[in-house]
């Protein structure tokens, strides 16, 4: 007889816990990083913030090398084209590499520009170009990591990069804490560290997919045609990610207005979201990866089945973590930075940070779910209103100087304007299509 088919409960958490661990171990290393470089000094923290957000929306907007890839090669192989799947695959990561190598050739260019738009001080700007220049080398390795990753997930495989991920960030504060800390060479040998780990990681995932390819009998050689397609159906997905990146740039440009103290609290409170975020972006993976395999099979009632699960579970892990930031709130607030201006503002913005977590977590878990089902231009369309709707809230704090804990308010108003909107569009049925294409 045929083993019985895995719960839903089952599968989601076997894809999900993995996704969990893989997605923390990212913004741990930048949790990391900013212990390391915040006890250089509250200029190179400040530093850091700039360097990082330029990094996250650039690698942010290459997220659909993960998330389109994830999408099409789950929707394939639920189609029962396991080959197909893996070619579409290759073509993504082959993609990224091109992309990455782009990317880091204009920001060695541009990083003194792009730097000064955040109007932060001398010394701020000085360490976050450096931080730049340095960890940009990285960026066609950060890309290839992202597309091998969605493969290996749209094949139901979130163990693979839990294992490669992992290993490449406790590379990356081993080397960090060597060229920090041991050599002495500041917020350059942080970026360093990263760049170097970053290719490791590359090497190791895009090996595995190439090899399995290989035993699938894809063949492996530079389809222009197939990257070109991949570069055209990730088209909405970039669109979207940047409304995304473009609230959190506005947050940034907001908090560096504030001063100084109130940026290095900003990255604080950034890092600890992005850590939230991550944890409960896990079951968005899990969603991501079912969705498409049931709508290629042509299970609506499975989809939806999915779509009921993730939120419910998303709402009550968003109260968990939510639950444990105010627990861990005067450890937390002490443990990055001996400015005790700094510790007196995170005392309040992680209260609010706290607060949002439950709506996080059904926003991110519906967008697991459109993110899976293809419906790309629906999510692009959304993040542009919602941002739109938030950039007034931001400005509002600008101009009556209300503080970073008030702009932080504005930035869960934020989120909660995207749940709205993909509930509206989840309720129904225009999200769905059924099949491979």
């Amino acid at each position: 007889m045929p083993a019985p088919a895995p719960t839903l409960t089952r599968e989601l958490l076997r894809l999900a816990v993995p996704a969990l661990a893989t997605l923390l171990a990212e913004p741990l290393l930048i949790l990391a990083d900013t212990w390391i470089v915040g006890h250089l000094g509250t200029p190179q923290l400040a530093g850091l913030t700039i360097a990082t957000t330029v990094i996250g929306v650039l690698v942010g907007l290459s997220i659909f090398l993960a998330y389109g890839t994830t999408a099409a090669v789950s929707r394939r192989l639920g189609a029962g084209n396991r080959t197909g799947a893996l070619s579409g695959g290759v073509d993504g990561m082959v993609l990224g590499a091109l992309l990455g190598t782009a990317l880091a050739a204009v920001l060695l260019a541009t990083a003194p520009a792009v730097v000064g738009l955040f109007g932060a001080t001398a010394a701020a700007s000085a360490h976050a170009t450096t931080y730049l220049r340095i960890v940009g080398l990285g960026l066609p390795a950060m890309l290839v990591v992202l597309a091998a990753t969605g493969i290996l997930r749209g094949l139901q495989d979130t163990r693979t990069p839990l294992v490669v991920v992992v290993g490449m960030n406790l590379t990356n504060i081993a080397l960090n804490l060597a060229l920090v800390l041991g050599l002495g060479l500041g917020i350059g040998g942080a970026a360093l560290g990263t760049a170097i780990s970053q290719w490791l990681g590359a090497t190791v995932l895009a090996a595995v997919v190439i090899r399995g390819a290989h035993r699938a009998g894809t063949p492996f050689a530079f389809r222009p045609a197939g990257i070109l397609t991949a570069a055209r159906e990730g088209s909405w997905l970039v669109l979207r990610t940047a409304a995304l990146q473009a609230a959190l740039v506005i947050t940034t440009l907001t908090a560096a207005g504030i001063g100084e103290t109130a940026l290095a609290a900003h990255q604080v409170t950034a890092s600890l979201w992005t850590t939230t975020a991550f944890a409960l972006d896990a079951l968005a993976i899990a969603a991501q990866a079912m969705v498409g395999l049931r709508l290629g099979a042509g299970d609506r009632d499975g989809a939806h089945a999915i779509t009921r699960r993730v939120v419910a579970w998303g709402a009550g892990f968003g109260v968990v973590v939510g639950g444990l930031i105010v627990a861990a709130r005067p450890v937390l607030a002490g443990f990055f930075t001996p400015d005790d201006a700094v510790r007196a503002l995170l005392a309040v913005t992680l209260l609010v940070l706290a607060a949002f977590a439950p709506i996080g977590g059904i926003t991110f878990a519906l967008d697991g779910v459109l993110i899976g089902a293809g419906d790309a231009r629906y999510l692009a369309l959304a993040g542009a209103i919602t941002t739109g709707l938030y950039a007034p809230l931001a400005l509002a704090v600008h101009l009556t100087g209300a503080g970073l804990a008030w702009l932080w308010v504005a930035y869960g108003g934020w989120i909660t304007f995207r749940a709205v909107a993909l509930w509206w569009r989840a309720r129904g049925e225009a999200w769905m299509r059924l099949g491979e294409a």
